[in-house]
């Protein structure tokens, strides 16, 4: 009972260097050093190194060579090892050639239903590993994708359908097409084609399939336009419409998922570089929504989410209708203040900047009232004594502090341990 409850070690060279896991695919860089096929393929192609991980020595070539002798010996191991709870390894398969990609397109086109066959095939396909991913790209995969969500949507609206379900075998295959897109993980060069496609018509349908479908394909939709817009240029951002934003803010309230709700943020981050977008996105009604978000997430379980919204909340507080907003909504000022110190160095900086926003063009009497009354004050005060606030966030609530400092040093809301701490 003893000898089976005893952990049995692999041999250190079944273990690949960058996963530490025993090597399901074997294969051998220029280097002479042998990794597993999934890890050297992200380190190559997604990371885009071009360097041995090991040896650290830069690689002549990126060609990969199956380790047919190792994959063998690591097998045998396993079955060996097989009544000690080691799980065999299968047999990898081989990585698809560009030809088989555009046989599988070429019998897309035969029929619905060929189509609906070809993109299983595909999604098998891509799933598998990253070249088989550069490989499906450089067939022309990305473009037939597009082409099918584009197409099973257009038909629709031209039927007068768009406010409806699609007919189950269109919405089955753009569903399908939305997924494959989304894990080929496209390039660069791809992403700049999705957007530039028919005069954006891609961007569109995206859009429409935002107000239409399913919580998976609208995370999807959310997830790829994210990466388009983090290469478009501004143009292409300027353009964007109202629905656009609507919809992406619909996004942010129904939290279809944390993943959806994190593109969602940095997409609406990236297009807000138009000031012209951050107007639009608070005439969508982006500010209520991220306050309301911020009230309910935990500071310590959901940093990243919340330096997003005060990220955001920043950059629509630079514009009057979005302080407005903020002024209108019965907790802004105070769960934005509540988040100082609590978040991160920037989500700290990010708060200061919006208080600092609101109390140099927005502040009113009543607005400079509600601000001490609610201990903004006091905790502007806190951050010039925090060593890690932050030098940026200490400056600029410094300057807010020497903005009103007549009504708020000497106010009774303030603790008079604090008041030796006011700004002269």
């Amino acid at each position: 009972m003893a000898e089976l409850d005893q952990v049995l070690d692999p041999p250190p060279y079944f273990l690949c260097p960058i996963s530490f896991q025993i090597m399901k695919d074997p294969v051998t860089v220029a280097s002479g050093i042998t990794y597993d096929r999934e890890s050297i393929e992200k380190w190559l192609l997604s990371h885009k190194h071009n360097t041995c991980p090991v040896s650290h020595i830069v690689l002549s070539h990126f060609h990969i060579t199956p380790n047919h002798t190792l994959r063998r010996v690591i097998q045998a191991w396993c079955t060996l090892n097989a009544s000690k709870g080691v799980e065999r390894i299968p047999t990898p398969k081989p990585p698809v050639d560009r030809e088989q990609v555009v046989r599988i397109l070429a019998h897309a086109n035969l029929s619905p239903f060929s189509q609906k066959n070809s993109l299983c095939r595909l999604r098998s396909i891509a799933t598998a590993n990253e070249s088989n991913k550069r490989c499906m790209e450089s067939a022309g995969v990305v473009e037939f994708l597009a082409g099918v969500v584009c197409n099973n949507s257009t038909t629709n609206m031209e039927y007068g359908l768009e406010d409806y379900a699609f007919d189950d075998m269109s919405a089955n295959s753009a569903d399908e097409a939305l997924l494959i897109l989304h894990k080929l993980q496209v390039s660069e060069s791809s992403l700049k084609f999705l957007l530039s496609n028919n005069g954006g018509i891609f961007v569109s349908t995206l859009t429409k399939i935002l107000q239409n479908r399913s919580y998976s394909s609208r995370s999807y939709s959310v997830m790829l336009l994210n990466s388009m817009f983090q290469v478009a240029d501004q143009i292409q951002i300027q353009n964007l419409t109202a629905d656009f934003f609507t919809e992406i803010i619909q996004i942010l309230k129904d939290q279809i998922s944390k993943q959806a709700s994190k593109s969602a943020l940095k997409l609406l981050i990236a297009v807000s570089s138009s000031f012209r977008n951050r107007v639009k996105a608070v005439q969508a009604g982006a500010v209520p929504v991220l306050i309301d978000l911020l009230l309910d997430l935990d500071s310590s379980e959901n940093k990243r989410l919340c330096e997003m919204i005060l990220v955001l909340l920043d950059l629509l507080c630079s514009c009057a209708d979005g302080r407005a907003e903020l002024l209108n909504h019965a907790a802004g000022i105070a769960v934005v203040s509540k988040k100082i110190l609590r978040v991160s160095s920037v989500g700290s900086e990010k708060a200061v900047g919006i208080l600092w926003s609101v109390a140099k063009f927005s502040g009113s009497q009543s607005v400079v009232q509600e601000m001490v009354r609610i201990g903004v004050v006091t905790k502007l005060c806190f951050v010039l004594q925090v060593v890690g606030a932050g030098v940026k966030a200490k400056e600029k609530a410094k300057e807010i502090l020497k903005l009103h400092g007549r009504t708020w040093r000497n106010s009774s809301c303030l603790p008079s341990t604090l008041r030796s701490a006011y700004p002269q």
